[in-house]
């Protein structure tokens, strides 16, 4: 039994493969510089919602040596300050990573860098003012006897905290960049 050769087709595909596209740094850092910026400014509103949500702990003024003692449990309250802290950096994080991702022209590492390093400098403004309205918010009495309880300022005692916004800004820019299929990230349709 003899098989006929099938004919070949009157058309022919020809592969041509596109270059990849050049990462762009110099039009992107002006932009970059502004991401970073408006990143950072966001450090403020983060960081009155911390002294607004964060919870005071009760102390008491020890007899002996005239420190502060938590009364009961309300030195976890040392923790939740900072689990509130991380929680308002993540989302914050997760918006600014999106928000982001959102400007189609300028999708790339030049302005992931920018985002990440605006994410991280908002963080630390976050704390450090977040401290600052705290302390203003639970002023210290002028006189201060043995067995008084005061309401001292939520604090955070590390810097860890400052690393869950460029965290959850880097993640939810990489997972939006992951899934994009493009090589050049979409730039060109914009």
């Amino acid at each position: 039994m003899r098989v006929e050769p099938v004919p070949e087709p009157p058309y022919v595909y020809h592969y041509y493969p596109r270059p990849r596209p050049k990462v762009v740094v110099k039009r992107d850092l002006l932009p970059s510089l502004v991401v970073a910026l408006t990143t950072f400014a966001f450090g403020l509103p983060a960081a009155y919602l911390w002294s607004w949500l964060a919870p005071a702990q009760l102390k008491i003024v020890s007899a002996q040596d005239s420190k502060f003692y938590p009364i009961g449990v309300e030195s976890y309250h040392r923790l939740d300050a900072l689990m509130v802290f991380v929680l308002i950096g993540l989302g914050a994080g997760v918006i600014t990573g999106i928000a982001t991702w959102l400007l189609r022209q300028r999708r790339g590492p030049v302005v992931m860098l920018g985002m990440t390093a605006g994410s991280f400098a908002a963080g630390w403004f976050a704390q450090f003012l977040g401290g600052t309205l705290a302390a203003g918010a639970y002023p210290m009495p002028s006189t201060i006897k043995a067995n008084d309880t005061l309401l001292v300022a939520p604090a955070l005692e590390t810097w860890w905290g400052i690393m869950a916004w460029p965290l959850g800004a880097a993640l939810a820019y990489g997972c939006c960049a992951a899934w994009n299929g493009l090589d050049d990230l979409g730039r060109r349709l914009g």
